[in-house]
């Protein structure tokens, strides 16, 4: 492996070193339910963790239960998620989108019929509502449905590009496309590769000042090769091999 590999040979090798480096997870169990995890994405847009849940937690505290939600003034629902970045956007999409799932399912508030549809369907759905696009409805599919989709993400998309796994120019709705057909279709794998790839961007590739010196990755990475040259016999012994929870706790 080194910077002038194919696309997807680096991809694959991404895989293999965040695997270890983080260490593999599992599909046992979803971080949220269904609904949530479609909710608090579409409050997440350009917004803090930490005030996605604040908004998410006023949300359901004013308004109780989804039918609440649905029922508010949307002017109450915007207030009531007004540490979101676009509340007064966001708020008609979700009632918007409870409305739809709210058709579907015949009255109720649940997503489950997404778990015998196929994974086109499914997409299809999910994208043709206001306020969710490829990466929201990958991370509802993936996540809580085990489909085999690919949550492409700022973080992802940034290394990708950084690492050569994608064009220089290519958008994050084409790297959807391309990282999914360079890997396996299998729903682990391409957890795996989501979130290692989501930490990574979190805590050493940053968009600002990546933390270079500790990327197991900079051997392939044309991001290093253009910044620093080759990566040096030195810099490569002193890589860290692993993830050191002294560096700080990884995000959600």
């Amino acid at each position: 492996m080194n910077y002038a590999s194919p696309p997807a040979e680096k991809t694959w090798e991404n895989h293999l070193i965040l695997n270890t480096f983080f260490d593999p997870l599992t599909l046992d169990q979803p971080r949220r339910t269904p609904m949530r995890e479609l909710i608090s994405t579409i409050l997440s847009h350009r917004t803090t963790h930490a005030d996605e849940e604040l908004a998410y937690d006023r949300m359901l505290e004013a308004f109780g239960d989804w039918a609440g939600v649905l029922a508010a003034p949307t002017a109450d629902l915007a207030h009531a998620i007004r540490t979101t970045r676009w509340p007064d956007t966001q708020a008609p999409r979700i009632q918007e989108v409870l409305r739809r799932i709210q058709a579907q399912t015949g009255g109720e508030f649940h997503l489950d019929f997404l778990t015998e549809w196929p994974v086109e369907q499914g997409m299809q759905w999910l994208t043709d509502m206001p306020g969710i696009g490829l990466k929201t409805a990958s991370l509802v599919l993936l996540f809580n449905f085990h489909k085999p989709v690919l949550p492409v993400d700022t973080h992802v998309h940034r290394i990708a590009q950084r690492v050569g796994m994608i064009g220089p120019k290519a958008s994050a709705d084409k790297a959807h496309q391309v990282l999914l057909e360079q890997l396996p279709k299998d729903p682990l794998v391409l957890l795996n590769f989501h979130k290692h790839n989501y930490w990574h961007g979190q805590r050493i590739c940053l968009f600002a000042k990546p933390d270079c010196a500790k990327c197991p990755l900079k051997h392939f990475c044309n991001y290093y090769l253009e910044h620093y040259g080759p990566a040096t016999p030195e810099a490569l012994a002193a890589t860290p091999k692993k993830w050191d929870k002294a560096w700080g706790t990884l995000p959600h």
